[in-house]
C-alpha cells in the first residue's frame, strides 16, 4: 500500500481557484492578498512623501496698499516677490537621503511580503499533510468496513460473538472520527488560505511532498542567505541613510539665501529692483548633528545584534531540519520494506490470529504511518522557514 499518493483530480468551480502545487498557491496569494495591496499603496505614498521635501520652498508674494494721512499725501503701494533656496550641495544631499529612505521602504515591504508568504506556505504544508493523512484514512476505512461487513455476516451465521463484533465497530468508529477530525483541520486551513487570498477560495489537492534538499554546508549557504534577507538589508540601508542624514545635518548649518523683486510706489515716485537675503541658522539646527550621529551608532548596534540573532536562528533551524530529515528518511525506508496490512487481514480471515491481535498489530502499523507523515511535515516546515528569504 502506498503511503502518499498524488491526487490527480483538480477541483474546478467559480470562484474557486484550483491549484496543484504550493508555488501556484503562493503566486495567487501574492496577487490577491489585501494586506500586500494595502502595504504596496502605503509604501508608494510614503515614497512620494519622502520626495516632497527635496524641492525648493514655495515662493512668497507680498502686496501692500497703504493710504496716507492727511489724504492729500496720497497712497503707497508695495509689491514684494521672494524665493528662498539652498545651495546646490544641500539639494543633492536631500535627494540622496530621500532615495535612501525610499529604499528602506522597499526593504520593509519585502520583509512584510516574506512573512505573509511564509505564513501561507506553512498553511500549505499542513494542508498537504492532512491531504496525505486523509488519503491514508480512506484506505483504512475501506479495510475497516470490509472487516466489519465480514464480522456482521459471521455474527449472523453464529461464527462470531457480539464482543468481537463490537470491537470491530469501535475500530470503525475510531477511523470515522479521525476522518472527521482531519476534515475539520483541512477546512480550517482552507479558510486561512482563503483569508490570505483576498477572500477567494483555493483548492490544494497535493498529498505528497516534493522532496526538499537541505544545504550541504551551512556557512556557505548562510553567506548567500544573509545577502537576501530583507530585514538585514533594511538595517544596513538604515546605517547608510543615517550617515547621509549626518552630512545633511552638518550642511544645514550653512546659510540659506533668498532673492526676489521689490517695488515701492508713492505719489509721484516709484522704486523697484532686486532683493537679496540671507538666513543664518543660529538656533534652529541645535543638536541635529549629534542626534544624527547617535542614530547611526544605534543602527550599527542593531545591525550587529540582528546579524547575530539571524545567524543563531538559522543555525538552530538548520540543525533541527537536519535531524528531522534523518527521522523522515528512516520512516520512509521502514515503511517501504514493511507493510503487513494484507498479511494481517489474511491471518485474521484464516483464524491464525485473534481479532484483538489484529487490532493491536494494525494499530501499531497505522501509528508508524502517522508518525512518518508528521516527521515529513515537520521537516518541510523547517525547510520552509529556513529558506524564507527565497520567497
Amino acid at each position: 500500500m502506498k503511503i502518499l499518493i498524488i491526487i490527480s483530480t483538480i477541483l474546478v468551480s467559480i470562484p474557486l481557484i484550483a491549484q496543484n502545487n504550493i508555488n501556484s498557491v503562493l503566486d495567487s496569494i501574492e496577487a490577491n492578498n489585501t494586506t500586500l495591496k494595502s502595504l504596496r499603496l502605503t509604501a508608494d505614498a510614503q515614497k512620494l512623501g519622502n520626495k516632497t521635501s527635496i524641492y525648493l520652498d514655495n515662493p512668497e508674494v507680498e502686496f501692500n496698499y497703504l493710504w496716507g494721512k492727511p489724504g492729500n499725501i496720497g497712497s503707497r503701494t508695495d509689491i514684494n516677490i521672494k524665493q528662498t533656496f539652498d545651495i546646490p550641495t544641500i539639494s543633492g544631499m536631500k535627494s540622496r537621503v530621500a532615495n535612501g529612505q525610499n529604499t528602506l521602504i522597499e526593504f520593509q515591504y519585502k520583509a512584510d511580503r516574506m512573512n505573509i508568504l511564509l505564513e501561507a506556505k506553512q498553511y500549505c504544508i499542513d494542508l498537504v499533510y492532512f491531504n496525505a493523512l486523509k488519503r491514508e484514512l480512506d484506505v483504512r476505512m475501506q479495510h475497516a468496513e470490509t472487516i466489519a461487513k465480514g464480522y456482521k455476516d459471521r455474527l449472523d451465521r453464529g461464527d462470531a460473538n457480539r464482543l468481537e463484533y463490537n470491537k470491530i465497530q469501535l475500530n470503525l468508529a475510531s477511523v470515522l472520527g479521525e476522518l472527521s477530525r482531519v476534515e475539520v483541520e483541512r477546512n480550517a486551513l482552507l479558510s486561512q488560505l482563503r483569508r490570505l487570498n483576498g477572500g477567494v477560495d483555493i483548492a490544494l489537492d497535493e498529498d505528497q511532498f516534493v522532496q526538499a534538499q537541505l544545504p550541504l554546508n551551512f556557512n556557505d549557504w548562510y553567506a548567500e542567505a544573509e545577502q537576501k534577507n530583507p530585514v538585514l538589508a533594511y538595517i544596513k540601508q538604515e546605517i547608510e541613510v543615517g550617515k547621509s542624514q549626518v552630512s545633511l545635518s552638518k550642511a544645514s548649518n550653512w546659510p540659506t539665501f533668498s532673492t526676489g523683486y521689490m517695488s515701492e510706489k508713492v505719489v509721484g515716485q516709484q522704486y523697484q529692483g532686486f532683493t537679496v537675503g540671507i538666513s543664518i541658522p543660529l538656533w534652529e539646527n541645535k543638536n541635529r548633528v549629534k542626534q544624527a550621529k547617535v542614530a547611526v551608532s544605534a543602527a550599527e548596534s542593531r545591525e550587529a545584534d540582528r546579524k547575530q540573532q539571524f545567524y543563531s536562528q538559522l543555525q538552530s533551524l538548520y540543525n533541527r531540519a537536519n535531524g528531522l530529515k534523518v527521522i523522515a528518511e528512516k520512516y520512509r525506508q521502514s515503511l517501504a520494506n514493511v507493510n503487513n496490512t494484507d498479511l494481517l487481514k489474511k491471518a485474521l480471515d484464516t483464524g491464525e490470529i485473534s481479532l484483538l491481535d489484529y487490532i493491536v498489530e494494525i494499530g501499531l502499523y497505522y501509528t508508524t504511518v502517522n508518525q512518518a507523515l508528521e516527521a515529513e511535515r515537520d521537516y518541510q516546515k523547517a525547510i520552509a522557514e529556513l529558506s524564507a528569504v527565497e520567497l
